[in-house]
């Protein structure tokens, strides 16, 4: 535009541009330079008299051209879904690449990353810890970037492709010109294909921690309807529990007198619950010092709590569910069978359709019994693993194995009462 060009001699309109009123924009303003913009396929010079009126006409029908191309692939992809095939960009794909025919393959060092992420999350770290864990050890992303996110971290926890599944279609494009993408929320049809490829994280693993992620987001709901929002700042955040109005303990640094301290006391002291309670602050050493207590009197009383927890997980394994998945799965396949079949029949065709949608929600709520028991077993199995290699008492606090062993702890008067994970109760005195 700076008196450089002579002439612009393009293919054809749809080259030049994708709408109407762009291609009418850029050649008036070329105009206005006496700078001619020729189109061979239609012969059409903007600077003749009947140019503009042409290509007003011959634009408006690239433009439908190039709406029906697209509207034409969009159909394709839609049809490819529906058929269960996937198409996955696996560039920034973590886990994953593909080979030579375009099928997901795992990568072994990318998949113990994730592993990692799915481990340390169930084991009680927060998404923060977990990113920066991943980034102290110099692990990039699957972008390829130091700096981990707790959106990424996020994202790979809820990611159902780790799984061997795919949801197709989370996003769309809104129009063909703009090509802006935007979250599906219902506006187009979605797919989800059950083992489209690989796994890496098992099923069960994985549904775990979709429940620990419901769990995290209100921790706790007080007598007075308040939520307790999860915070893992400290091992002992959000455990510890207040016995006379069980509410929530919180950390406090607390200045008596000039004397600096660190303790920990019911909120329902420490701000407006509408709840009256007298719970006693206790120092943040003394709490530490009678849960490490009480993991030692699991230890020295190990032969009989190792019968207790030999029990409970006869408990949890004797509990029969209703259906299997195996079992619904087969259902399922049988009622598409008979959908197929009884396509013309109005009546039977929603009655098969409502049955599906009902085992499908069935199908999901025992997937989330299976977790909790597998969780459950998953936790019993650390509790006695932990009390067969323990040979002598725990001299001090250890962050990491709390987070492991520890649900709750209630504080009374007189007393704490910790509850352990694997489902064992133990009382020491203050």
């Amino acid at each position: 535009m700076q008196g450089k060009i002579d002439m612009i001699i393009t293919k054809s309109i749809s080259r030049f541009a994708r709408n109407t009123l762009d291609c009418l924009k850029y050649i008036r303003q070329l105009k206005e330079k006496n700078i001619p913009v020729y189109f061979e396929k239609e012969n059409i010079n903007t600077l003749d008299s009947k140019g503009e009126i042409l290509l007003t006409i011959m634009a408006s029908l690239a433009q439908q051209e190039s709406q029906s191309l697209s509207q034409n692939v969009k159909l394709g992809i839609q049809y490819r879904y529906q058929q269960g095939k996937i198409h996955i960009n696996h560039n920034r794909f973590l886990g994953y690449t593909k080979d030579k025919d375009g099928n997901l393959v795992i990568v072994p060092e990318e998949a113990e990353i994730v592993k990692r992420i799915y481990r340390e999350y169930l084991e009680g770290s927060s998404m923060l810890q977990i990113a920066r864990g991943l980034k102290a050890d110099g692990i990039l992303t699957g972008a390829g970037n130091h700096r981990w996110h707790t959106s990424t971290i996020n994202k790979i926890l809820r990611n159902e492709k780790y799984i061997g599944d795919a949801l197709l279609q989370k996003t769309y494009t809104v129009d063909f010109l703009s090509k802006k993408r935007v979250p599906n929320n219902g506006i187009v049809p979605q797919y989800y294909v059950e083992n489209s490829h690989e796994p890496i994280i098992p099923r069960e693993i994985y549904m775990q921690v979709q429940e620990q992620l419901v769990k995290r987001r209100c921790v706790h709901i007080s007598k007075n309807g308040k939520k307790r929002n999860y915070s893992n700042n400290h091992p002992l955040s959000q455990i510890v529990f207040c016995g006379n109005c069980h509410e929530i303990f919180r950390r406090v640094h607390w200045n008596n007198r000039g004397k600096k301290s660190i303790v920990w006391r019911c909120v329902s002291r420490l701000e407006n619950t509408g709840l009256f309670c007298t719970a006693s602050t206790i120092l943040e050493d003394t709490l530490k010092e009678k849960i490490v207590e009480a993991i030692n009197v699991a230890v020295s009383g190990k032969n009989s709590f190792l019968a207790i927890l030999k029990k409970n997980i006869e408990t949890v394994l004797s509990v029969d569910l209703d259906e299997t998945t195996a079992d619904i799965d087969k259902r399922l396949e049988e009622l598409q069978a008979e959908l197929i079949q009884l396509a013309n029949s109005k009546e039977a065709y929603d009655n098969i359709v409502n049955e599906i949608y009902r085992l499908r929600d069935l199908r999901q709520e025992t997937l989330s019994r299976n977790a909790l028991r597998q969780d459950k077993r998953d936790r019993i199995a650390e509790m006695t693993d932990f009390l067969n290699t323990q040979t002598g008492d725990i001299t001090e606090f250890d962050d990491k194995l709390v987070r492991k062993l520890v649900e709750k702890a209630i504080v009374y008067d007189d007393r704490l009462v910790v509850e352990f994970k694997s489902g064992l109760e133990i009382e020491v005195n203050l």
